[in-house]
């Protein structure tokens, strides 16, 4: 049957939407592979080198909420362009210079584009057919994993035939072609809230969360003995005591907190921590675990590129089984849809404790914890989106997808220091043993389950399951 004009423009429309997200997804992943060849290639010290991801992160965290904010205050659509406008040019940057400085800005720049994806759910919400909101907000949020999933084989790729530039020269070409889509074919959403911007609450939100997260991600460098982790952490409770306090006393607060402490937002906002952790883990746990010798008792020696193409297999996963979850949420219900991806998430991660005697074996698991986070990053922004007031959307998805980046900072900092924990040492050097890597996989395993219980405790909105 030949798709009728409207259907055109809609698939045109999920299209550019989508690519956005999924070059944003892919931005925050590329490095990943590169970075242990970087401090040669750029004449510089290990730790320098490890601020291209932090950087990206700490803008991120900051960005996303506040700019979920004002795209429900001056249009989706607007702050979805500026979001891939500040990923093109930071892209650009990074893509023209080998000044490690230059590099930290362009990486920093880039970070103000986290907020593709919940802005792009937001204006999907509104712009799509009814009938396809449902699978187009689906395939939506699961380009935050398959980002990550296909980044780390185009890493490894571009690593082992070109120089790392060209890594940024893709981002900034696609995020390019995705600026001028939506530009072109996506329409405004109707309904901006207006109203003014809270500075004050911005700033301490920003720096609440800079004193949260700089620890958790220099705890492998600076160590859990380093006073600095303490301190930070002792700030960033005293700051967020400070900026809840704030939102309660102005008329237009930058978190609307009785809306955040609805019972189903707080419950989904949990388990999207964890659900971040489980998915993160996978990229730590999977290439590395790979690549390591065999005489580790454990890897198989395989190169880099091998090691990123055991993960594209789960990035195809949460790409095919997007549009299955949106089917299950409409019969059973976000909550249960949710729990089932984190029951599909644990049996991966069980299958990864049990079976390492192949690459197949750890293939085989690895994609079905894709396929359990595609069903899990399919129902969350439904169940987000259920339980918010429409004037405040973009925002929910916003503080939502800044969930799930936390859940991947503890992934990054608790993996690291288990994995660094417990060691075998070959030769000269070390690596993490095969008990460390079974302890990782156990607390995303628990983790998963955690979540699945939580999210039964959610009540389906009772127009959806009328709906229904």
């Amino acid at each position: 049957m030949t798709p009728t004009p409207a259907a055109g423009r809609a698939n045109v429309q999920l299209v550019f939407v989508g690519l956005g997200a999924l070059v944003v997804a892919l931005s925050q992943s590329l490095l990943v592979p590169v970075l242990a060849t970087l401090p040669a290639d750029l004449h510089t010290s290990a730790s320098n080198v490890s601020w291209l991801l932090t950087s990206t992160l700490l803008v991120s965290a900051i960005s996303v909420p506040i700019m979920g904010r004002l795209g429900d205050m001056f249009g989706k659509r607007r702050l979805l362009l500026v979001a891939l406008a500040a990923l093109t040019v930071g892209s650009l940057v990074t893509a023209l210079t080998d000044d490690v400085a230059l590099l930290i800005v362009g990486r920093a720049v880039q970070g103000l584009a986290a907020a593709t994806i919940p802005l792009g759910i937001s204006l999907l919400m509104t712009t799509m057919p009814k009938e396809r909101v449902a699978s187009s907000v689906a395939l939506v949020s699961a380009m935050l994993g398959v980002g990550g999933a296909l980044g780390l084989p185009l890493a490894g790729f571009v690593a082992e035939h070109f120089s790392f530039h060209a890594l940024f020269w893709i981002t900034s070409v696609a995020g390019l072609v995705a600026f001028l889509g939506i530009r072109l074919m996506v329409p405004e959403a109707p309904g901006r809230s207006g109203g003014r911007v809270d500075l004050v609450g911005a700033a301490l939100m920003g720096a609440a969360l800079l004193a949260l997260l700089l620890p958790l991600t220099q705890s492998a460098a600076w160590g859990w003995s380093d006073a600095r982790i303490y301190w930070l952490l002792g700030a960033s409770a005293v700051l967020f005591a400070v900026f809840g306090w704030s939102q309660t006393r102005i008329r237009e607060p930058l978190v609307d907190l009785r809306a955040l402490r609805r019972r189903p937002i707080v419950l989904t906002n949990v388990a999207s921590v964890l659900f971040g952790f489980a998915l993160f883990a996978s990229f730590l746990g999977t290439a590395s675990f790979i690549e390591a010798p065999e005489a580790s008792g454990y890897g198989f020696g395989a190169s880099l590129m091998t090691g990123g193409l055991a993960l594209l297999p789960s990035g195809i996963a949460m790409i095919l089984f997007s549009p299955v979850a949106a089917r299950l949420i409409g019969s059973w219900g976000a909550p249960r849809t949710l729990a089932l991806g984190a029951v599909v998430v644990a049996l991966g991660w069980l299958m990864r404790i049990v079976w390492t005697g192949s690459l197949t074996e750890v293939i085989v698991g690895t994609t079905v914890v894709g396929v359990g986070t595609g069903i899990g990053y399919a129902a969350i922004p439904s169940l987000v989106n259920e339980h918010s007031p429409s004037s405040e959307i973009a925002a929910a998805n916003g503080l939502n997808t800044l969930f799930r980046s936390l859940g991947s900072s503890l992934a990054s900092a608790l993996g690291g220091s288990i994995l660094a924990a417990n060691t075998v040492i070959l030769g000269s050097f070390a690596v993490p043993s095969l008990t460390a890597y079974r302890q990782l996989f156990a607390l995303c395993a628990g983790a998963a389950v955690l979540a699945a219980v939580i999210v039964l405790f959610i009540r389906r909105a009772p127009e959806q399951a009328a709906t229904a």
